[in-house]
């Protein structure tokens, strides 16, 4: 029988030692220290009555909740007049509550004495006490210092508090979310968390909102005439400008029409668009799909319409080529309905407009409906005041620095203006348009091109414009603490292992998922498996599948919609891999397709087994073939990372796809059998029963490791 010491389950239970021990004497169980040894039984049966203590806690909250509402909901006596009545605030049991709750449970099983008493305010000494809840608006993880400022308290009294919640520590420790609203309460204060540290600055403009023109990202396959008719609606629509060819300088350029502005946002493809709204910048208000009458839906069209799809954007989809002669655009609408996309004229809420960007022919009408599709939108904001917006693209460009481009959202931006970016700050010493001209005010829904900010920003990034350079230098470095802060303690996205603990405690309603495999018909045959394991109390939801290896915008997708991503006879692409390693999304590879209903039903029950962990240790790539007499085809391979191991095993990937796996059987440097070789080598590698090489292969080398859930 595994054991463990008092302090590392106590570690896992986030208890301090002491109420451990407590718990465990009360239960009969001797033990001497944190050092002392216990069963795995026992600290299972541990874990059974803080849960017990939680449930029974809930019960009698919802039990109070119950008598409150009966007396709510009785006629009202008429009350007598009383001489200095006290008014008295009722708080609704919550979740947060119960927390609370079992937190002073355990604080007493420590020694601590009875909670501190809310503070109460004295209007005057005639005057009855009337208690109030206070309210400190405060950033996640601020320190010990910064929590007792706020509350107005020593910082001695902030660390008491914690001790006594069971946790030890000093004045410069950052604290989590929830230790911070423990101790706020204790104190009798309410803690408004700032979703970013200065952003109550963009909140101080007062000016009335006035309709902006809408922000549009244009989305579709590559060749399908997204450029060309970008290209067509600048040169014809745009006032007083240059006509031709789009400047690929900015990532977003502004055109007038008859019917008003609209500002167009040119981003590379859907996986920029992802990635800004994984960082929380929701700055598009309608995704056009551009699609060619002449070709079929393709899968990066349906990767399109599944991110916008994602996202909750209105889709407007423009049938390009409508000139050609083989065009035919009612097989586009049944193809794209198919996908979920239902034309208006078939009685579904999708608008779709045939164009030309060759000859011009519909355009006008695309853009009259996104106008008209702005309108419904009521696009509001306010003209005056300090501005705010959001970066869309930046870099550093020779003789003008650090180049950002900036859609603004509200307010007014000067050259001159004090501003935040991101974790940057600067001074507006520049702004230029589309087309490299000069300006010096933006509006809302404005794009334009900074010089002047101290570091690169990260697209999708917040800009806010401040009161001074002092305050935007203070809110910069404040920022910098809080990321770093972030990446040690960031938080992991869903996985299968902790899916039964979400659904159990009513957290998870949905669980969302990115499947990909290596041809159409086992896309298909897995969609169905994973939609019939829906059940009850959780229902399964592909928000994207696709044929082909798991990609950066497959990660994107599932990081920003908070899913998994499956492949079924696929790998990931080594740097999808490393993007999910720091995104923390769960990727599952399968090549039996029942193992994926058994995990995912095992996960959604909690009996999952252990886990076998696949490693890659390295890669190398086929730079030539040979023939050797009596032994076959031999990989003349070039290491590009980690390591090649002679006793591991090993992927051949054509294509981004596994064409064969198995194990290494001879690993030579020249003529020298070798036990590894490192990256920067080359070498020769032979595989069990497999020939079948082709130069520009990726062999990947890995290692399965079981690991305990």
């Amino acid at each position: 029988m595994a054991k463990k010491r008092v302090y590392q389950v106590a570690r896992e239970l986030n208890l301090s030692s002491e109420a451990l021990l407590k718990m465990l004497r009360s239960m009969g169980i001797a033990v001497k220290s944190h050092m002392s040894a216990i069963e795995d039984e026992t600290a299972e049966a541990v874990r059974q009555k803080l849960k017990d203590e939680k449930e029974a806690v809930k019960k009698e909250v919802e039990r109070k909740k119950r008598l409150t509402e009966e007396t709510e909901a009785k006629p009202k006596i008429e009350e007598q007049p009383q001489v200095a009545p006290r008014k008295v605030l009722r708080r609704r049991p919550d979740e947060k509550s119960v927390k609370e709750t079992v937190r002073r449970t355990l604080a007493e099983l420590e020694g601590a004495g009875k909670p501190r008493r809310r503070r109460r305010k004295d209007k005057s000494d005639k005057q009855a006490v009337e208690t109030e809840e206070h309210k400190i608006k405060l950033t996640e993880f601020s320190s010990v210092a910064e929590l007792a400022s706020a509350l107005g308290v020593k910082p001695a009294e902030v660390i008491a508090c914690c001790m006594r919640l069971g946790a030890m520590v000093t004045v410069n420790q950052r604290l989590d979310a929830d230790t911070i609203e423990a101790v706020a309460d204790e104190f009798g204060y309410e803690v408004e968390f700032e979703k970013e540290y200065g952003a109550e600055i963009a909140e101080e403009i007062e000016a009335p909102p006035e309709p902006r023109p809408p922000v549009v990202t244009i989305m579709g396959h590559v060749d399908h005439g997204k450029t060309s008719l970008l290209d067509y609606i600048r040169s014809s629509n745009i006032v007083g400008g240059e006509s031709g060819g789009i400047t690929q300088h900015i990532g977003a350029y502004e055109v007038e029409t008859p019917l008003g502005k609209v500002t167009f946002l040119d981003t590379p493809g859907h996986a920029a668009f992802t990635a800004m709204r994984a960082r929380g910048a929701q700055v598009t208000d309608i995704v056009v799909v551009v699609v060619a009458a002449d070709e079929r839906v393709m899968p990066q069209t349906v990767e399109a319409i599944d991110h916008a799809r994602a996202a909750g954007v209105p889709i407007i989809v423009a049938i390009n080529k409508i000139d050609l002669p083989n065009a035919n655009v009612e097989r586009i609408k049944q193809d794209l309905a198919n996908h979920g996309l239902t034309p208006d004229e078939w009685g579904g809420n999708t608008i779709m407009v045939p164009v030309s960007a060759k000859t011009g022919e519909g355009v006008d009408h695309l853009l009259e409906v996104i106008l008209l599709q702005a309108e419904e939108l009521k696009l509001v904001a306010p003209r005056e005041g300090r501005a705010s917006g959001v970066v869309i693209e930046s870099r550093v460009e020779q003789g003008r620095g650090i180049v950002i481009t900036v859609l603004t959202q509200k307010g007014k931006l000067t050259v001159g203006d004090p501003f935040v970016a991101g974790i940057w700050y600067g001074r507006v010493r520049a702004m230029f348009n589309e087309r490299l001209k000069r300006v010096d005010v933006a509006y809302p829904s404005t794009p334009v091109e900074l010089l002047g900010c101290q570091g690169v920003p990260q697209a999708g990034d917040s800009f806010i414009v401040t009161r001074d350079e002092h305050e935007a230098k203070e809110i910069a470095l404040k920022r910098q603490l809080l990321q770093r802060e972030r990446e040690l303690r960031r938080i992991r996205h869903i996985s299968l292992e902790d899916l039964h603990e979400k659904v159990r405690t009513g957290e998870l309603k949905e669980l969302r998922i990115v499947a990909k495999a290596d041809v159409d018909g086992s896309l298909e045959a897995l969609a169905d498996i994973l939609e019939q394991l829906g059940k009850q109390e959780i229902g399964i939801k592909i928000i994207h599948r696709g044929v082909g290896a798991i990609n950066e915008s497959d990660v994107l997708l599932a990081a920003a919609s908070d899913a998994i991503v499956i492949g079924f006879h696929v790998s990931a692409l080594p740097k999808a891999r490393d993007l999910a390693k720091r995104e923390r999304v769960d990727i599952r590879t399968y090549d039996v397709i029942y193992e994926i209903s058994k995990d995912i039903t095992a996960a959604m029950e909690g009996l999952l087994g252990p886990k076998i962990e696949e490693r890659i240790v390295g890669s190398a790539e086929v730079r030539r073939v040979f023939n050797i007499s009596k032994v076959g085809r031999i990989a003349g391979c070039y290491v590009k990372n980690g390591v090649i191991p002679r006793n591991a095993m090993v992927r051949v990937l054509r294509d981004g796809e596994t064409v064969h796996e198995g194990r290494i059987v001879s690993l030579k440097r020249f003529k020298d059998d070798v036990k590894e070789v490192a990256q920067g080598f080359e070498c020769g590698i032979a595989i069990e029963d497999f020939n079948d090489f082709h130069e520009g292969d990726i062999l990947e080398a890995f290692v399965l490791e079981e690991l305990e859930r």
